[in-house]
């Protein structure tokens, strides 16, 4: 049985019409990464009190909080950013969210990845020892434009820090969009360490996003090999339909339940039960 999750900041800046509207289409989790226009980790405890008794009047638990660490250029100071990675354990533990969502720096234009490469490895084993001491566990995104924005990068990123506490979150949308064909490319290799999956597609010509199924990251293909792998996880709808940006998108309700119908529709014709 596959659980169903979503970014719930993409339906309505309100947290009470994020609720409701996942609660109606019959959501058991959200991913929590904004409130009120306000990323989850700068919300002051008064907030997030609030938020959780919201969760709780719609019967709603956390797969995740889908932090923004690790979104900051590798040349900029590492050491706030590191007290913000244990604020994020603190949220994480006071939702009782097993994930925390991080990526793995941006590269200014024109940089070569490898020449960053060990600053990267050193700084992510940093935030990994953060989720081992708090017992939480980090998934890694391939966003668009950081170090891990390709499979070998988010291979070399898993495989060099080692930690049970630092797996991959996997992004068709994203691959799409860097030029790599998700299933194609990426499944093989990082299936061992793919813990999390974000539902999110888009279109290779011009990197367009989609709803499920629509777009070229071999959504159906992915879950077909989960479903056969044996996955048992989060796929976490995410799916930028009227924004896209740094941190984060929006969608509206009327969008959201669309993604959410299109890749219940996918599961469907697959046969793949969800809950």
């Amino acid at each position: 049985m596959w659980t169903l999750s979503g970014f719930v900041d993409e339906i309505s800046p309100d947290f009470t019409e994020q609720c409701r509207v996942a609660s109606g289409l019959g959501l058991t989790h959200v991913e929590l990464r904004s409130a009120w226009d306000v990323n989850i980790l700068d919300l002051g405890p008064a907030r997030l009190t609030t938020m959780k008794e919201t969760l709780a009047d719609h019967g709603l638990q956390v797969s995740s909080i889908g932090s923004p660490i690790g979104k900051i250029f590798i040349d900029e100071p590492f050491p706030p950013h590191l007290e913000r990675m244990r604020h994020a354990a603190e949220v994480a533990h006071f939702f009782d969210a097993p994930y925390i969502r991080i990526f793995s720096f941006f590269l200014r234009p024109g940089a070569h990845p490898e020449q960053h490469r060990d600053e990267v490895i050193d700084r992510m084993r940093a935030l990994a020892r953060v989720a081992e001491e708090a017992d939480v566990v980090l998934l890694h995104e391939n966003e668009k434009e950081i170090y891990g924005d390709v499979p070998a990068r988010c291979l070399d990123i898993v495989r060099s820090v080692g930690s049970p506490h630092l797996r991959l979150a996997w992004d068709p949308a994203n691959f799409v969009q860097v030029g790599v064909r998700p299933y194609t490319d990426g499944y093989a290799v990082l299936r061992p360490h793919l813990e999390y999956v974000q539902i999110k597609d888009a279109l290779a010509a011009d990197g367009t996003v989609v709803t499920a199924g629509k777009g070229d990251g071999e959504v159906a293909r992915t879950i077909r090999a989960l479903r056969h792998d044996g996955f048992d996880g989060f796929f976490s709808l995410e799916p930028h339909l009227a924004l896209g940006h740094a941190t984060g998108g929006y969608s509206g309700p009327d969008l959201f339940r669309t993604a959410w119908r299109a890749f219940t529709d996918l599961l469907k014709t697959e046969e793949i039960e969800y809950a």
